[in-house]
Order: structure tokens, then C-alpha cells, then sequence
């Protein structure tokens, strides 16, 4: 059996990680909610995640702030992030993309895309049959 992988999941709302882990718990992976973007280099410390799932719009530290540390340090430069947002300007896309995102998804999102999205990096099964019409987050 292959072991399972690991995402860190930073979103300043409880119910965002909540509900992505839920979405997400499939056996395959071992879901690690973070609510603030400091609290990721605590996690890492810890455990080096397989993919990381990020907010840009938190306090403090903000998603881009992570994302520029995470990618100008060699240890945690390969680990692909995705950003999961509201911030649907194209500027922050662009930016994202700039600072070393691996993907740029919008909030509200649906179940199959985040499946997707996270199976474009973590490899895996099928995407769970739900209607692209049911949104969440």
C-alpha cells in the first residue's frame, strides 16, 4: 500500500480547511490544516508536505509573503503550492504565477476541480462525480 501524502492546507477560516479536508478525505491523503501563514514554517519544521494549498488574502502573513519564502528556499523550492483564493484579479494571478505558484484557483470552487487540481501534482484516482454546478468554499 502506498503511503499516503501529505497537503498543508493555510486558510485563515477554520471552515475553509475544514471543508477541503473533507472534500479531500479520501484514504490517499493526510490533510494538515494551518490558520495563519507563519504557522506554515512551524509545520514545516515538523513534516515536509507533499503539496501545499495556500490563501493569499490572511493576516500577518500574507499567501504571496509565504509563497516568495517558500520558493527562495531550496529545501521547500520543489514543493508545488496551489493558490486557492477570492482574489480573482487578474494582477494577483499574475503575480502568483511570478512568485512560483504551481496553480491559481478561485474561490468559490467546486469539489471535482480541487480534486483536480491536487491530482495534477499528487497523481491519484478518478475525481469524486459531482457537479461542477456545486460550489464551495
Amino acid at each position: 500500500m502506498e503511503p499516503k501524502k501529505t497537503i498543508l492546507v493555510v486558510d485563515d477560516d477554520p471552515d475553509v480547511a475544514t471543508l477541503i479536508g473533507g472534500i479531500l478525505n479520501n484514504g490517499k491523503y493526510e490533510i494538515q490544516p494551518a490558520y495563519c501563514g507563519q504557522e506554515v514554517f512551524t509545520r514545516l519544521q515538523e513534516k515536509r508536505p507533499d503539496l501545499i494549498i495556500l490563501d493569499i488574502k490572511m493576516p500577518e502573513m500574507g499567501g504571496f509573503e509565504v509563497l516568495k519564502r517558500l520558493k527562495a528556499a531550496p529545501e521547500t523550492a520543489a514543493i508545488p503550492v496551489i493558490l486557492l483564493t477570492g482574489q480573482r484579479e487578474y494582477k494577483n494571478v499574475l503575480t502568483g504565477y511570478r512568485l512560483g505558484s504551481d496553480y491559481y484557483m478561485n474561490k468559490p470552487f467546486t469539489s471535482t476541480q480541487l480534486i483536480n487540481g491536487v491530482q495534477l501534482f499528487l497523481g491519484g484516482g478518478s475525481a469524486q462525480a459531482q457537479s461542477a454546478s456545486e460550489p464551495s468554499g
